[in-house]
């Protein structure tokens, strides 16, 4: 028994093994056959514009009465009340108001604000007036700055009037043989000297030679592109003529005050000696005073202007980055003065529908704080009231539109408004939630008291922006981008992002419109059939393939 017992169980160690290597076989097989790829597509879709409508969503139900508490959104005392119980009003009429005073102050100081502002930045920009044109700050730099390149190029032309005669007069000073026939003027200066001072006579005639031959360089430069250059050339030409005309003039003097050291050199040694230096030497002197005293000139008119250049340059450049503060002042002030009105808005109690008045809960000089019921009113139209959470409640205004669909009316669309917002939450399971009384637009007869309702109410809406799917925009840590397809590859495109609803965001900069860009990227893999020549694959006992 023990016997049948083993053979069974080695009969089925084989077999398992055959199957494992069955298994194992058909997965290389067909990893072999059909090798997978993967291919990389993108969906594209072009950049339009649109209107971006933002909106939070909630959901409730119709009311069963159809009264509204109108609550004073400012703390002060009553100074006008116009209604009584039973009155009719008619939607926007003035109930009540609150002494707005403060308000009416902080409006006016953000007017004036906003005007302070416009005109600093008239001042930067320019204003055209009925009696002309007053020039900015931005266009004064401009002119000024066009001026120091014309100012320096008049005296580049001046020092080009004189250079030449330096250049030739410092030339033969030296390098002509006036003193002795047989040699130059430098040579007899140094010749003379070393039989004295050897050393520092030659170490004079070589920082004349250095000196001459660089003064030399820096002037065949400058004076090529001189004759090259005009007044009409561009900025960046004229300032680099300034700039190799002004290097050219210091080389200049660097070389005439290195050839009056030597003959001075040449004359104290002799003189100390009781030896009579050569009357040229004092002809030579008074040579190169004039001309260090030319050059020296001309360095410090170049210096000038060089430095007006900068100055004028960087005038500017700081005029362009106030012109854009300026700018983000005037917006801030005029964001500011906005919200002082809305404030000084909230000082004003008014009817946001038709209706009667049912209850007046304040008389006038009472004192009122924000949320304070002034008083109720019934209105014909049906109302819903819809919860919110804490977070898009936040971003729920009084009088905003809303869009209010049905689960019981299939089709059914209805247009309102929010009329109320509660001031204090309810908590259940730990949410809060805030309830918001809506006010119907229109009445259909359809629409009972007690039926669910959603309601989407419309908290931003952006005309005629650029708008592409919320899956174009990606982010890393350089900010916001887009994609567009080079040559069917993915690059980068920095953009500045602005509102966003569940489907669209608004991008206000780094693209435009009917540029093509990245909405999809989607992975494809991709099976091929290889084909191979086969030895076959034996399994032991199974019988060989072909």
């Amino acid at each position: 028994m023990s016997l049948i017992i083993q053979h069974i169980l080695k009969r089925k160690m084989v077999s398992g093994a055959i199957a494992l290597a069955l298994i194992g076989g058909g997965y290389w097989g067909y990893g072999k056959l059909f090798p997978s790829t993967v291919a990389i597509r993108y969906v594209t879709s072009d950049v339009q514009k649109g209107t971006l409508i933002v909106s939070v969503s909630g959901s409730g139900q119709i009311s069963a009465t159809n009264q509204v508490d109108l609550k004073a959104k400012a703390s002060g005392d009553i100074v006008y009340l116009g209604i009584k119980n039973g009155q009719e009003v008619k939607a926007g009429q003035l109930l009540a108001q609150v002494d707005s005073r403060d308000a009416q102050k902080t409006v006016r100081d953000a007017e004036v604000s906003l005007e302070q502002a416009k005109v600093a930045l008239e001042k930067l920009k320019g204003v055209t007036t009925d009696e002309g044109t007053i020039r900015g700050i931005k266009e004064k730099a401009q002119d000024d700055l066009k001026k120091a390149y014309d100012d320096g190029f008049n005296n580049v032309s001046n020092a080009f009037l004189d250079f030449p005669d330096i250049v030739t007069g410092l030339y033969n000073l030296l390098f002509s043989a006036t003193l002795d026939r047989v040699q130059w003027n430098i040579d007899y200066y140094t010749g003379t000297a070393k039989v004295y001072d050897k050393d520092k006579a030659q170490q004079y005639r070589d920082d004349v030679a250095v000196k001459y031959q660089e003064a030399r360089k820096e002037y065949d430069k400058a004076f090529a592109d001189y004759k090259n250059a005009s007044r009409y050339s561009d900025s960046a030409t004229i300032e680099n003529l300034i700039n190799e005309t002004y290097d050219a003039a210091k080389a200049l003097a660097e070389s005439t005050k290195s050839a009056a050291n030597l003959i001075q050199f040449y004359k104290d040694t002799l003189t100390a000696r009781n030896i009579t230096p050569n009357s040229f030497a004092d002809t030579h002197l008074s040579a190169l005073n004039t001309y260090t005293s030319k050059t020296n000139s001309y360095l410090l008119s170049l210096l000038t202007v060089k430095n007006t250049i900068l100055n004028d340059k960087e005038t500017l450049a700081n005029t362009g980055f106030d012109i854009t503060d300026q700018k983000i002042k005037v917006t801030q002030a005029e964001n500011s003065l906005l919200d002082a009105r809305q404030k000084l808005a909230d000082y004003f109690i008014r009817a946001p529908f038709d209706g009667v008045i049912a209850v007046v809960n304040v008389e006038k000089g009472y004192s009122v704080s924000a949320s304070t019921v002034v008083t109720t009113i019934i209105t014909k139209q049906r109302t819903a009231k819809i919860a919110f959470n804490e977070v898009d409640v936040a971003k729920v205004k009084i009088g905003q539109k809303v869009t209010l669909t049905f689960d019981a009316i299939e089709g059914l669309s209805i247009s309102g408004e929010v009329a109320e917002i509660d001031s204090i939450g309810t908590v259940s399971q730990g949410v809060v939630n805030y309830n918001v009384k809506i006010v119907f637009d229109t009445q259909d007869d359809r629409v009972k008291p007690g039926m669910s309702v959603s309601a989407a109410v419309i908290t931003d809406v952006k005309q005629d922006v650029l708008l592409v799917p919320n899956s174009a925009v990606k982010s890393d840590g350089n900010g916001q981008y887009v994609e567009f397809l080079i040559n069917n590859a993915p690059q980068s495109q920095s953009v500045e992002a602005g509102l966003s609803n569940d489907t669209m965001t608004e991008i206000k900069s780094g693209i435009k419109e009917g540029d093509k860009i990245v909405i999809q990227t989607i992975t494809v893999a991709i099976q091929t059939q290889t084909t191979q020549s086969s030895t076959g694959f034996r399994i032991p006992g199974l019988g060989g393939g072909r």
